[in-house]
């Protein structure tokens, strides 16, 4: 091979890497903009379908009147207090039922996962309170706990739960036994295993409960709020729907749309900075 053609390996390297990078920030503009374009084209068939009453504008509202009720609810506040307020309650109120449905999702998940004694007694239970509707048991958690927080937490925390659990349970069972092993062969004991194995393994199981398990979380404390409460998004659902206010109630899904997903973009972000040694899949951009 020639000085001249070793020479331009790297160039032709290079500008592949180029092309590459290119590409994907062509792609990463072609999807957003197609979002943003169907978002836009919703919004003003909405618009115009209840300007000119082909559907009813007192039933489905409209955009228009839905934004003056957020900037409304956010300069003059709501009857319950600032608009700030009410979303950091819920906001509050899901955060720490997420963290506390996580938290023993995980302990349990990874255990009964390590612990097939455990497993097998606790298995049936655990399916059996699977198998409940947990929404019907805001009401119940209304009458144990009252109107504060403790509720809406208590129903976080029981939709958050399983879905954790199951994921740490099937994360501990799949981690490749050639690495278990290996531990043990090196002396490890079953509490190094655990640790230093076991967990890291199912990390990307867990992680992949989180995006849906906050949602979760939301859903607990808004259904809480709006069977009962102080203060609250789901208040502010409750009292809308009370007044017949379908702006009212749009607009308190909407708020609650964006900090799911202002959410859901910083568990995203967590979860790349975790996880920059491991190969992106195809068709995604890392």
């Amino acid at each position: 091979m020639s000085p001249e053609t070793i020479a331009a390996v790297p160039v032709r390297v290079t500008e592949r890497t180029k092309a590459r990078a290119r590409a994907a920030r062509n792609r990463r503009l072609l999807v957003h903009g197609s979002r943003i374009l169907l978002l836009v084209t919703v919004l003003a068939l909405w618009e115009i379908l209840a300007r000119t009453k082909a559907i009813d504008p007192f039933n489905f509202s409209m955009p228009s009147k839905i934004w003056d009720q957020i900037r409304d609810w956010a300069v003059n506040g709501t009857a319950q207090g600032s608009l700030w307020e009410q979303i950091w309650y819920t906001l509050y109120e899901a955060l720490l039922g997420w963290v506390i449905g996580v938290a023993g999702g995980v302990v349990l998940g990874i255990t009964l996962g390590r612990i097939r004694f455990l497993a097998d007694v606790l298995g049936p239970y655990i399916k059996v309170l699977n198998a409940i509707p947990r929404i019907v048991l805001a009401p119940i958690f209304l009458i144990w706990f009252g109107l504060g927080p403790a509720s809406k937490v208590a129903s976080a925390v029981v939709l958050v739960f399983f879905p954790v659990f199951f994921n740490a349970f099937q994360g501990a069972r799949e981690v490749d036994r050639n690495l278990v092993h290996n531990a043990r062969i090196l002396g490890a004991s079953n509490r190094r295993v655990t640790f230093q194995v076991v967990i890291p393994s199912a990390t990307s199981w867990i992680f992949t409960s989180l995006h849906v398990s906050f949602g979760f979380a939301l859903i607990g404390a808004i259904v809480g709020e709006y069977i009962g409460a102080t203060k609250g998004l789901g208040l502010l659902v409750a009292s809308s729907q009370g007044t017949f206010n379908a702006a009212g109630v749009y607009a308190a899904m909407v708020i609650l749309a964006v900090v799911a997903l202002l959410t859901e973009g910083l568990l995203t972000f967590a979860e790349r900075r975790l996880f920059r040694w491991r190969p992106a899949e195809p068709g995604t951009d890392r």
